[in-house]
């Protein structure tokens, strides 16, 4: 009995569960989850990339997209490296996609929030943390987030919204704007891309009651383009607020979609128009 005891204790100090999205990954010692960017060290889950920083510019607050918050301004734009979805087109696979084996340079989230403030003359108004998957390091977003609020600016999180509402609690009090992705409205399609359609739809919803949410859907020939689907996805959208802006836009090939068609703009336009007739805020993009 002794001996079954120890070897079940072995094992639980073994493997960790990692909670911070709907894989809830069960990682073995010194080995990491499908996000590449979270450990178990220890018997504890630890991000990796806190705070490692692979790309730091400052953006339009357009390019986000967000078109309804804080118009014509600049933001700084933080990412690092990792992503918990698999979509074979990501326009930023080389990051996103990592296991970490790529130039990073650490940034505190006091030395992030500094450096935001030093570029208010250049009419920054805060922190977007953008490019991968922020929220694979949630904790980061949490501790730099605070700190920008504490300087007296804004938080941007752009996300693919598939991670835990514990996650979206912990950073919702410090973030002053969204854009989610919401690829599709199947789970087919979410199942494709490494995803999970319950969970972003939740996001969607929690994140609506506390901040300024826009969300955004990637047009792929195909996969996503069925005027049903469109229609669906704006139904849905509309029962939560008619205001609420979507950004439709363009596919064009890229990393493991390369020898993929451009999605037709006439597409694009027909995606629009049929959203319009539920939401009051809708745009092309990428046309």
């Amino acid at each position: 009995m002794k001996d079954d005891v120890s070897v079940e204790s072995a094992e639980s100090k073994a493997t960790a569960v990692c909670d911070t999205c709907f894989y809830r990954c069960s990682i073995a010692d010194g080995r990491t989850g499908k996000c590449r960017a979270r450990m178990n060290r220890g018997g504890k889950i630890v991000p990796l990339n806190y705070g490692r920083l692979t790309a730091l510019a400052l953006d339009p607050i357009e390019k986000k997209p967000l078109y309804r918050f804080f118009p014509g301004s600049v933001i700084l734009s933080a990412g690092s490296w990792g992503c918990n979805m698999r979509c074979p087109f990501c326009q930023n696979a080389e990051i996103s996609q990592s296991g970490g084996g790529i130039e990073t340079v650490y940034v505190s989230p006091e030395a992030l929030a500094e450096k935001a403030l030093s570029l208010i003359p250049c009419g920054n108004i805060g922190v977007a943390y953008t490019y991968n998957e922020p929220l694979v390091s949630w904790e980061y977003v949490r501790d730099a987030s605070r700190c920008v609020h504490s300087l007296g600016m804004k938080n941007v999180v752009v996300t693919n919204g598939c991670v835990s509402a514990d996650v979206i609690e912990e950073v919702l009090p410090y973030v002053d704007a969204m854009n989610i992705d919401l690829k599709g409205f199947t789970r087919e399609w979410y199942r494709a891309l490494g995803g999970d359609f319950d969970a972003v739809k939740d996001t969607i919803v929690r994140s609506a009651k506390r901040t300024h949410v826009e969300l955004t859907t990637l047009i792929v020939p195909g996969k996503n383009d069925g005027e049903e689907e469109i229609r669906s996805l704006a139904q849905w959208v509309s029962k939560i607020d008619k205001a609420m802006p979507l950004h439709i836009t363009r596919f064009f090939p890229h990393w493991r979609m390369k020898n993929a068609d451009a999605t037709p703009v006439d597409t694009v336009y027909r995606s629009v128009s049929i959203a319009r007739e539920y939401l009051e805020y809708v745009y092309p993009g990428n046309c």
